[in-house]
C-alpha cells in the first residue's frame, strides 16, 4: 500500500466514527418512528379498509405542513453548525433565542390554518364521500397540538446542529411509546382478552380512528414538552438569557437558507398532495394500497435520512471552520455509505414486499397492487438515497437554491404531468403512477450527482480553482 492510499484509508476510518456517532441516533429514532407508523397502520387497518383509506387519504397534507416547518430548522441548522464550526458559539447561542421566536409564531400559524382548513381538505384531496368526515375529523384531532409538534421539529434540528443527536431521539421514543399505548386503550371498544388460561377486561374507549389521531396529538404534545425542556437546559446551545424578539443579523441569514427550502419543501409536498389526490380518484383499493405501500417503504428511507443528518451538521462544522479537505471527504465517504445501505435495504424490500403488506391488509387486491409498486420502487432505492445525502451536504453549506430547483424540476415535470397522463387521461391504475415516482428518484439522482461531480455544491469560498472552471 503507497503513501497516498494508505492517507486515504487513515481519513476514512478517521471520519466514518464522527458520521457514525452522529447517523445512528437519527436512525433510532426514524427506526421508532416507522415502527410506530407501521402499528398504527396494522390497528386502523383492522378497522376496516374504509378506515386505512380515511387516515391515508390526508397523509401528504401532513407532510406538507411538516416539511414547511422542518425548512425553518435547516435554516438556523446551517447558521448554527457554522458558528460552532468557526468557534463563534456567542452567535449560536443567540440563534436559540431566535429559534424560541421562530417556534411560537410559527406553531400558533400553523395550528389556525390547519384547524380552520380541515373540513375542507378531503374535499380539495377528492377523498371518497363516504369517508370525507371520517378524514376531516381525524385530521383535525391530530393536528390541535401543532404548536407543540413546531417545537419538536424545530428544537429538534437546532439540537442536531450542534452534535446533540440523541435528546431528540429520547423525546421520540417517548412519543411513541405513548402513542402505542393509548391507541391500544383508545381505538378499540372495552373486550375480553384471554392470556396464559385466564380472562381480562382491558378498558377501550372505541373511537376508532377518531381514538387514533387523539392517540397521536397527546404523543406529540408531550413530545414537545420534553424536547423544549431539553432546549432549555442543554449545556451549549440553550436560549436562556436571550432575546426573544427579532434579530435581523441572525434571522437574515437564517432565512436566506431556510426560504429556498422552504419553497422546495412546499412545492414538493404540494406535488405529494395533486399526486395522492389523482391516486384517491382511483378508488378505496388503489388509496388503501398506496398509503400501506407508503408506509412500508418510508422504513426503507431511513439509512438515507440519518446520513442526511450526519452529513448537514458536519457539512456545516467544516464550511465554518473553512476546511475544504474534511468537507470534500465527509462528501465521498457519505455518498458512498449510503448507496451501499440503500442497496442493502432495497434488496430487502424486493423480497419480503408480501410479507409486510400482509402485515397492514387482509385485502388480496390491496396486497397483490401494493406488493407490486413496492418491488418496483425498491430497485429505485441506491438512486434516491444519493440525492439525500447530497442535499444535506448542501443545506449544512447553506446552499439550498439549487436543490429548490432540482426538486421542482422531478417533482412536477415527471411525476405529477406524468401520473396526470397515465391515470387521468390514458386510464391508468396505481402502478402507472409509481412508475411516474421512479422516474421522478432517477431525476433527482442525475441532476445531483452531475452537480456534485462539478463542485459547484460547495460553497464560492472553498471552491478550488478547477471548480470554477466547470
Amino acid at each position: 500500500m503507497n503513501k497516498t492510499t494508505k492517507e486515504k484509508s487513515g481519513n476514512f476510518f478517521a471520519v466514518l466514527p464522527v458520521i457514525v456517532s452522529l447517523a445512528w441516533p437519527t436512525v433510532l429514532e426514524e427506526v421508532m418512528q416507522t415502527a410506530v407508523q407501521y402499528i398504527d397502520t396494522a390497528m386502523v387497518g383492522s378497522l376496516g379498509k374504509q378506515a386505512t383509506a380515511a387516515v391515508g387519504s390526508t397523509g401528504t397534507v401532513s407532510w406538507l405542513v411538516g416539511s414547511t416547518v422542518s425548512a425553518i430548522g435547516v435554516g438556523f441548522l446551517a447558521y448554527i453548525s457554522q458558528a460552532m464550526g468557526a468557534g463563534q458559539k456567542d452567535k449560536a447561542e443567540k440563534a436559540s433565542g431566535q429559534a424560541v421566536m421562530s417556534v411560537i409564531a410559527v406553531g400558533i400559524l400553523f395550528t389556525a390554518l390547519t384547524t380552520a382548513l380541515s373540513g375542507a381538505i378531503p374535499v380539495w384531496m377528492q377523498v371518497d364521500v363516504s369517508i370525507r368526515e371520517m378524514a376531516s375529523r381525524y385530521f383535525l384531532i391530530l393536528y390541535s397540538p401543532m404548536l407543540f409538534r413546531t417545537a419538536s421539529i424545530i428544537f429538534g434540528t437546532v439540537l442536531r446542529s450542534v452534535g446533540d443527536t440523541k435528546s431528540p431521539m429520547i423525546a421520540g421514543i417517548f412519543v411513541n411509546v405513548i402513542n402505542v399505548i393509548l391507541n391500544f386503550f383508545l381505538i378499540y371498544p372495552t373486550r375480553n382478552v384471554s392470556l396464559f388460561g385466564n380472562d381480562f377486561i382491558i378498558f377501550g374507549a372505541g373511537w376508532g380512528i377518531d381514538g387514533a389521531a387523539a392517540a397521536s396529538a397527546a404523543a406529540y404534545t408531550v413530545g414537545g414538552i420534553i424536547i423544549t425542556v431539553t432546549f432549555w437546559k442543554h449545556k451549549t446551545i440553550s436560549p436562556k438569557g436571550q432575546k426573544f424578539r427579532p434579530d435581523m443579523a441572525i434571522l437574515k441569514p437564517c432565512l436566506k437558507v431556510a426560504i429556498p427550502n422552504m419553497l422546495q419543501r412546499f412545492a414538493t409536498s404540494l406535488g405529494y398532495v395533486a399526486f395522492a389526490s389523482m391516486i384517491n380518484s382511483l378508488g378505496e383499493t388503489a388509496t388503501a394500497a398506496h398509503t400501506i405501500a407508503n408506509t412500508v417503504e418510508s422504513a426503507f428511507y431511513i439509512p438515507g435520512y440519518g446520513m442526511q443528518t450526519a452529513a448537514a451538521t458536519l457539512s456545516g462544522n467544516a464550511c465554518g471552520a473553512v476546511d475544504k479537505k474534511r468537507l470534500s471527504e465527509l462528501a465521498k465517504i457519505t455518498i458512498t455509505l449510503v448507496v451501499v445501505l440503500m442497496i442493502l435495504s432495497g434488496g430487502l424490500l424486493f423480497l419480503f414486499a408480501p410479507q409486510l403488506m400482509g402485515l397492514f391488509s387482509k385485502d388480496d387486491d390491496v396486497i397483490r397492487l401494493g406488493t407490486a409498486v413496492l418491488r418496483m420502487v425498491a430497485v429505485s432505492e441506491p438512486f434516491y438515497g444519493v440525492p439525500i445525502v447530497v442535499e444535506g451536504i448542501m443545506q449544512g453549506a447553506g446552499k439550498t437554491v439549487t436543490p429548490f430547483i432540482f426538486n421542482l424540476l422531478g417533482m412536477w415535470c415527471v411525476r405529477i404531468v406524468g401520473t396526470f397522463i397515465c391515470t387521468q387521461l390514458l386510464g391508468l391504475g396505481l402502478i402507472a403512477a409509481w412508475g411516474c415516482m421512479i422516474g421522478h428518484n432517477i431525476l433527482l439522482f442525475i441532476l445531483f450527482i452531475v452537480h456534485y461531480a462539478t463542485g459547484r455544491w460547495k460553497p464560492e469560498y472553498m471552491r478550488t480553482s478547477q471548480d470554477r472552471k466547470q
